[in-house]
């Protein structure tokens, strides 16, 4: 494995902290803020809504900049708003910390894709932007799990404390190994957004935001679901929360090698419809603690495996806006996230159980599966 994409999998593990811890502290934050959980869950939609702001913001200002200067400098605003986060006082103040970490965060997968594919050996470009997001399943793996614990058994705020240290290494090794690389060719403001005046990049977009909106209408709600639904004990969140990541391990690993065999068409298209189907799963079994796990895993998977096929395919649709077009997949990602939270959270606000988030994400997932069936008999290699 190249180092230059181990660099840059380290930057993109701390996102993956950034972004998922807050689902595994959210009861404790709630607490220790004296907001409910679903407004707590503000705190997630803010992080994605940083995300929606930053990346075209990073387009405008530093579209010209060194591919490497500009990932060092996303790198130091991930430090800066964890670390914000960790010594925030008020709900308010919060808010603006996971507003601010959320900045960099589409930018740096937008530049870093980029990076990825110019280093990747031949034939091997979704192999090279999956290692890249390898990261973020790792954050999930053991980086979100740690931060469970410590917000379980310590402070929620020693989890924010380790993002921001875990940035400073993901610097160091930006700086160490991954190497200059010139800035794109500059197509003028205009140019980088002409791609956004064709279909296939919209309908790329909105699959991607519906289907991971469908699961983060479930998964910003994990938490509650399997402990006050499924009956699994508080103390043990932190194995769950290592089996969740797991699977987003696995499912992007496979993800980035049957893309590269199958087309990136193919893999998106079935993943997204399982997804669905995963989900209606997940409300009808939500009491059977170990068929509630599997299919959390096998939902987890879905949701990463998709990720790096999403990626190129808006990278080979945005020409003369790849740094954009990378970048706007995770602003659609993310505000996925934030409706997802948002709409996951509005049968709790009436009373019902956890699990019937669930319901409004199938519904999502199933507006994705329909978005990106269309784009595949439209504009994608394998027709229809």
């Amino acid at each position: 494995m190249k180092r230059n994409l181990v660099a840059l999998a380290f930057g993109t593990l701390a996102l993956g902290m950034a972004e998922f811890v807050m689902m595994g502290i959210l009861p404790n934050v709630a607490a220790s803020l004296g907001v409910s959980i679903p407004r707590a869950g503000h705190f997630i939609s803010a992080y994605a809504i940083g995300v929606c702001v930053g990346a075209p913001c990073t387009v405008l200002v530093a579209r010209k900049r060194p591919l490497k200067d500009i990932l060092i400098v996303l790198v130091g605003i991930i430090m800066l708003g964890n670390l914000w986060a960790a010594v925030a006082s008020d709900y308010w103040t919060l808010l603006g910390a996971r507003f601010v970490s959320g900045l960099p965060h589409g930018a740096f997968f937008g530049v870093g894709s980029i990076v990825a594919k110019k280093l990747a050996d031949p034939g091997h470009s979704t192999k090279a932007v999956s290692i890249m997001i390898l990261g973020m399943t790792v954050a999930n793996l053991f980086g979100v799990p740690l931060g469970t614990y410590l917000g379980n058994f310590l402070s929620w705020r020693l989890a924010f404390v380790m993002v921001g240290i875990w940035g400073a290494l993901a610097c160091f090794f930006i700086v160490r190994w991954v190497p200059v690389i010139a800035p794109l060719p500059d197509h003028g403001l205009k140019g980088q957004f002409r791609f956004l005046t064709r279909t296939a990049p919209w309908l790329i977009l909105a699959a991607t935001l519906f289907a991971n909106g469908g699961v983060f209408c479930w998964y910003s709600y994990v938490t509650p679901a399997m402990t006050s639904v499924a009956g699994i004990s508080p103390d043990t969140m932190t194995a769950v929360m290592m089996l969740a990541g797991f699977g987003m391990l696995l499912g992007n690993l496979a993800g980035g090698q049957l893309s590269d065999r199958f087309t990136p068409e193919r893999v998106a298209r079935f993943t997204q419809g399982a997804l669905c189907l995963l989900l209606v799963s997940l409300f009808f079994f939500a009491r059977i603690p170990w068929l509630a796990l599997l299919l959390m895993f096998l939902t987890t998977s879905g949701l990463f495996a998709v990720s790096s096929p999403q990626q190129l395919l808006i990278l080979e649709n945005a020409p003369g806006g790849e740094m954009l077009g990378a970048a706007s997949i995770q602003i659609a990602f993310n505000l996925g996230n934030a409706l997802g939270a948002y709409f996951g959270g509005l049968p709790i606000q009436q009373g019902l159980e956890a699990h019937y988030s669930a319901l409004p994400g199938a519904l999502f997932a199933l507006l994705g599966f329909v978005m990106f069936s269309i784009y595949c008999s439209r504009f994608g290699r394998v027709r229809a």
